[in-house]
Order: structure tokens, then sequence, then C-alpha cells
């Protein structure tokens, strides 16, 4: 096989990478072209010993250590926060094994091995990386859930991962006011509730008022993955796994833009 063939499917992930890991679309396809160009010179080479993936990645990070991390980005927007300005905050040794274990999906021992460091040295990257996001992303919770037991089981996982529970609403007409009130970073949402009212349509009076992340949690998921709008990016079934829980709001306020709180 060319050395072409052997990297040209994973260029784009690569491409995917470097922009995640300078915070800069230019920048980061700027270290790409210059580390490919220093393969096709010969000045450095893919490793043999490993898949081509790994190769092509430890070849961009040999490359980056040379010529000094090349990191770019602007500014955050002063009013809106995304995912990329929130990953330049992390240091750049955990943000290269958040990364490429979160995002690009090698195993901490590929990481391990892309980055030229041991296996515990790479876990503890990514242990850093995780609780620097978790801090980074606490925030106001509104429950959505007329169950008394399973709104206690939600309320203790969201305070275990540290955010705030602003309110638990058990009516549409209290979580329109509840999210109105107190404009909450997140929405957990069942669907039947107490009074007979929806918590789809709850979530839509929300959402007409205040742009939020919603995770559904519910036992009927066939009410929602009709292929209508709104529908929602997640959805948990009950009854629910506490990991499952974790991981979806993790990921949920990870990836929705949102207001950067100024010191008053």
């Amino acid at each position: 096989m060319s050395l072409l063939a052997a990297v040209a499917p994973h260029l784009p992930f690569l491409r995917r990478y470097a922009r995640a890991l300078t915070g800069d679309q230019t920048a980061g396809d700027q270290v790409v072209r210059h580390a490919l160009q220093a393969l096709a010179t010969g000045d450095r080479t893919l490793e043999a010993s490993v898949t081509p993936r790994v190769a092509l990645y430890r070849l961009f990070h040999a490359y980056w250590r040379s010529a000094g991390d090349l990191a770019g980005g602007g500014e955050a927007n002063a009013s809106v926060e995304d995912a990329p300005s929130r990953l330049m905050r992390l240091g750049p040794a955990s943000r290269q094994a958040f990364l490429l274990t979160a995002m690009e999906g090698f195993t901490t021992s590929e990481a391990a091995r892309i980055l030229d460091n041991d296996f515990a040295a790479i876990e503890e990257l990514i242990l850093t990386a995780q609780r620097e996001i978790d801090a980074e992303l606490a925030t106001d919770v509104l429950i959505i859930e007329d169950e008394p037991v399973i709104a206690a089981d939600i309320e203790a996982l969201v305070r275990e991962l540290g955010h705030h529970v602003s309110d638990v609403a058990t009516t549409r007409g209290e979580a329109l006011a509840a999210a109105v009130r107190k404009s909450p970073g997140l929405v957990l949402a069942d669907i039947q509730l107490a009074d007979g009212s929806s918590g789809i349509d709850a979530v839509k009076d929300i959402l007409t008022a205040i742009q939020v992340p919603v995770i559904f949690i519910t036992a009927f998921p066939e009410r929602l993955l009709t292929g209508e709008k709104p529908e929602p990016a997640f959805l948990i079934t009950k009854p629910f796994d506490p990991v499952t829980v974790k991981a979806a709001i993790g990921q949920a306020l990870f990836f929705h833009p949102r207001r950067i709180r100024h010191p008053t």
C-alpha cells in the first residue's frame, strides 16, 4: 500500500483534531500541512509497528513538539461561549489527551503512544481535563419530573456533578414559570407530568423563551423519536443508568453555546 493510500482515510479526522487542539481552523490546517510536507520530503516517517492512524497522529505530534505548540485562536466571544473556546482553556497536555480519547476515539494506550508518554500519565491528564471541564460547566439545572423518588435521584446526580438544582417542576405551567424566573443552564425533562400535561409541550414553551440544552428522561422514547421537530439530541430511557445520565449532562453542556457569567 502506498503512503498516500495509508494515511488518506485519516486526514479529515486529523484536521478535525488539529482544529480542536489549536482552537482555530487556519492554524490547525497549517500544522497538518507542515507535518505532511515533512513526511513527503522524508524528514519524518510513519512508524511501522503501529496502525497507520496511530502512526499518522504520532507523526503530527512529533512535528507539533519540534515546532513548538502552535496554538492559535482568538479571544472567546464576550457574551456567548462555545465548545472550542472552553477546550482552549484546558492545559495543552490535558487538552491533547482528552481530545485523543474523547473526540478521536483512541484508547488510553494508543493516546500514550501518540503522545510518547506512559499510560498512567495519560490517565491522569484525562482525569485532570475532565475535572476542569466539569468545574467549567457547572450550571443551574431545572428538573421537570412528577415522580418524587425519580426527581430525588436525578437531583442527587446533578448535585454530585457540581451543578445546582434551581427548581423541580411537576407540571407544564410550573416548568415554564421556573424557566422564565431563573433561566437555567440545563433542563432535564420527563414526558408525562402530574396533571396530565406534557413535558414535550413544557420544553417547547421554554425554548420559545430561552435557549437552553434539554435532556429528556422518559419511559416513552417512541413519543419523541418521530423524526419531527423538535426532536431531542439527548434522550435517556427509564429506568436510567446514572452513568448514562452523567455522560449526557456533560455532552449537552459541553457542546451547547452558553452565556458567560461575568462577576458583578
